[in-house]
């Protein structure tokens, strides 16, 4: 069991908060483990949209396998606002320093830096607010116009609906994308959206378009990414000839078919290596025969672009 923890502070926004508490309510559906809980310096918290919230006061026992996650509140600025005391940040620093995960959106940036998590490392926030978080820690490195960072168990999101994607990133990472796309269905929404920079999910990257039959061949592919996937099957069930298919999916997302089943699988292995894998284990694991063709492709991965001509 893996508990997710939100640090409510007054003003939040029921959307910071309400999103990624979602994300993780469906995965805990899907008997992946996931317990929520809020804490706050006071039981009642008034939010920016005028509903107060009752949480605990009382800090759970957490490890390094739970998650720690600030929403947003409103804030025309980042200073003087963010109402949170010192114990709160040293418990965002300390849970950190054992191995957890500590993640905010939009203004909940603020308190991140305030805890000392952004020196050293690439983050964001809001538009609005990414000036004054790069001026009020300048030791931070200030990601403009993307919609999530990830730097050393330190997750920040742009703002409000960001959040969502956050999240559904973190359920990804943990579990693989086949299951982020499950959280999403069941939430209606699209783990499709991706900002200026690459983001770290294929399964984001690659939905920036808005071809029906590329997404429903995406989401079989999503669903089934370690099986062997016949081009002809995926064009018979999106209802397209497989040129088409190819022709559209190219179009929509640069990749053919294949590749971007290859690159799902790629993303995946590189998690179970991460957490002690070996190579082989991974290849076999998500779906290759041996573990050549795995590290062909992420020697490709790390290959410099073409110079241009």
């Amino acid at each position: 069991m893996s508990k997710v923890v939100f640090l409510l502070v007054p003003q939040l926004h029921l959307l910071d908060l309400a999103g990624p508490a979602q994300v993780f309510f469906e995965a805990a559906d899907l008997g992946l483990g996931y317990e929520v809980a809020y804490v706050a310096e006071r039981e009642d918290v008034p939010t920016a949209q005028g509903i107060t919230l009752r949480a605990g006061t009382e800090w759970p026992e957490l490890t390094a396998d739970d998650l720690l996650l600030v929403p947003g509140w409103r804030a025309p600025g980042l200073l003087g606002t963010g109402e949170i005391s010192e114990n709160s940040l040293r418990r965002l620093a300390a849970h950190h320093g054992v191995g957890g995960t500590v993640a905010s959106v939009c203004a909940g940036a603020g308190a991140l830096g305030r805890a000392g998590l952004l020196d050293g490392r690439r983050c964001t926030t809001h538009h609005e607010l990414q000036d004054e978080l790069a001026r009020l820690h300048p030791k931070a490195h200030v990601v403009r116009d993307v919609l999530f960072v990830v730097d050393d168990r330190v997750v920040t999101s742009a703002g409000i609906a960001s959040g969502i994607d956050l999240a559904l990133h973190l359920v990804a990472g943990r579990h693989g994308p086949a299951v982020a796309a499950q959280v999403a269905r069941a939430m209606v929404v699209f783990a499709r959206r991706n900002g200026d920079e690459q983001q770290t999910s294929a399964m984001l990257r690659h939905r920036a378009h808005v071809s029906d039959a590329v997404h429903r061949a995406q989401d079989l592919i999503d669903a089934r990414f370690a099986d062997g996937l016949a081009l002809a099957d995926l064009a018979r069930a999106v209802g397209v000839s497989e040129r088409t298919l190819t022709r559209r999916f190219g179009a929509a997302t640069g990749l053919s078919p294949l590749r971007y089943q290859q690159e799902l699988r790629v993303e995946r292995a590189e998690h179970l290596i991460a957490h002690g894998t070996t190579v082989e284990a991974a290849a076999r694991a998500v779906g290759f025969q041996d573990a050549r063709m795995l590290r062909r492709l992420r020697a490709r991965a790390t290959e410099p672009p073409a110079p241009r001509r």
